[in-house]
């Protein structure tokens, strides 16, 4: 899986596993086994002078965070993208992959820098900062995935709600009930069969992407000039709400929401260590770029698609009736094809989202239990099974209240979840960069200064929301 939330009482991101490849995983256990008997000093490539050439793994590695950073959370950037008119897109088109490529680097060279040849991001966290930062790791690693979450719980109700208004033409059960039944539902889905729903979760990521790539070549023959209206920003300012400088600060950490794969980084990290040690960093570099090229090219085909299809207004409808850009795009054109598929994507999308964010959440909570109260025995049963009801009633419950609640998916987005991820992705590694012995030697590099200050813009957003309440 991807990092390790927790090293003894395992919890790991919730949909990222399932993507990793079962030769890398049976490679990657070979080579664990093989290294308790090997000496120490016999690292792999320690006597050749050149990193070896791109191979097959090299491939494998690279489709695999292609595959894991594309998911429902692309849903939601045309819409903020989108809503402040061309001269925010043409900004994020041209910070995206520099933003996404060196934050993701300097994460992957954090890892690579524990002195342990499998430790995970909380190992090393915990030998350059101590006990008491790995711990905090621990705690903002949940908090990163928890909050998504609840973001998924509102998104598929209002995604089933508008189905079933718009295209089946009935409405919909009251809110309290249609929550209860689809967050539950979810809930007892992954509780009755979490190895099936595993392997359904990597079988449907690369269909995903292909259905977003021919969806954004159907809408081409329906692009249109409205975009273009908005480089007039008062145009812009009036669809958005906002001044140009807000939209991009509030598009920040949708951005970093939607092109995250971090929690795929510690495994990907590790196994690029294993595989051609000394040569680790440069490898992972060269095969983190490419994933992210092809990642930010598909991703803003898409969001280009969807804005030139639409209009800043009508991006700013999609935001006030809080559902995804797909739902909308059905509500919007008179098209079968679009009215029926793209809602049933979406709501597979956002299921799939869902279940994996569950996984990660549930074992992610339960594992901070276990860590807080030490008495707690994890392999009793009877303590596993006590900890695993407490944890299906917290997430239960929070998670229908909240889809109950139906608060601004954009908002919890642009308020919780960027901004945690931002802290992890963006500002640690670069803290450690600047702090770190071992990583000296890639301090002072222009890129570093990038990462920190988009994460610090992500971070922004919360002061601004607390402001803007009063």
């Amino acid at each position: 899986m991807s990092h390790s939330v927790l090293r003894n009482n395992t919890a790991n991101h919730p949909e990222n596993e399932p993507n990793m490849p079962e030769s890398l995983k049976t490679s990657k256990a070979l080579k664990a086994e093989q290294s308790t008997s090997a000496d120490s000093s016999q690292s792999p490539f320690s006597g050749t002078t050149g990193a070896p050439k791109w191979n097959k793994t090299d491939l494998t590695w690279m489709l695999s965070l292609f595959g894991t950073a594309i998911g429902a959370g692309v849903l939601f950037l045309p819409i903020n993208a989108g809503i402040g008119g061309i001269i925010p897109l043409l900004i994020m088109t041209v910070v995206a992959l520099p933003m996404t490529y060196w934050a993701h680097r300097g994460l992957t060279r954090l890892v690579l820098s524990s002195s342990k040849p499998e430790g995970d991001l909380t190992d090393v966290v915990e030998e350059h900062f101590g006990i008491k930062a790995g711990v905090f790791m621990n705690i903002l690693y949940f908090l990163s995935v928890y909050p998504i979450l609840l973001v998924y719980s509102v998104t598929i109700t209002n995604t089933v709600n508008s189905f079933l208004q718009n295209q089946i033409g009935i409405n919909p059960p009251a809110r309290w009930l249609t929550s209860l039944l689809l967050v539950g539902g979810l809930i007892l889905i992954v509780r009755m069969g979490k190895d099936v729903i595993v392997k359904v979760m990597s079988w449907l990521v690369y269909p995903f992407i292909g259905v977003l790539v021919l969806l954004s070549v159907y809408l081409i023959p329906k692009w249109n000039t409205a975009l273009f209206d908005s480089f007039d920003l008062n145009v812009a300012r009036e669809a958005s709400g906002h001044s140009l400088g807000v939209t991009l600060m509030l598009l920040v950490p949708v951005m970093v929401f939607s092109f995250n794969h971090s929690p795929m980084i510690s495994s990907f990290a590790v196994d690029r260590r294993e595989t051609y040690g000394k040569f680790a960093e440069v490898k992972a570099r060269k095969t983190l770029l490419r994933a992210e090229i092809l990642m930010v090219v598909v991703v803003m085909f898409f969001v280009f698609s969807c804005a030139l299809a639409l209009s800043p207004a009508d991006m700013a409808e999609a935001k006030s009736q809080n559902i995804t850009i797909l739902s909308y795009l059905a509500n919007h054109f008179d098209t079968p094809i679009i009215q029926w598929i793209a809602p049933i994507i979406a709501m597979v999308a956002v299921a799939k989202s869902f279940l994996g964010h569950y996984l990660g959440a549930a074992e992610g909570f339960e594992g901070l239990i276990l860590k807080g109260n030490k008495s707690l025995d994890k392999d009793d049963a009877a303590t596993a099974r006590k900890l695993g009801t407490i944890t299906l009633i917290f997430m239960l419950v929070t998670a229908w209240l909240t889809a109950w609640a139906d608060p601004s998916i954009l908002g919890m987005i642009e308020t919780l979840c960027g901004p945690t991820i931002a802290l992890i992705l963006f500002l640690i590694p670069m803290w450690a960069i600047h702090k770190v012995p071992a990583l000296a030697r890639f301090k002072g590099k222009a890129s570093n200064y990038f990462v920190f200050f988009m994460g610090l813009i992500a971070l922004a957003t919360i002061i601004y929301t607390i402001v803007q309440a009063f």
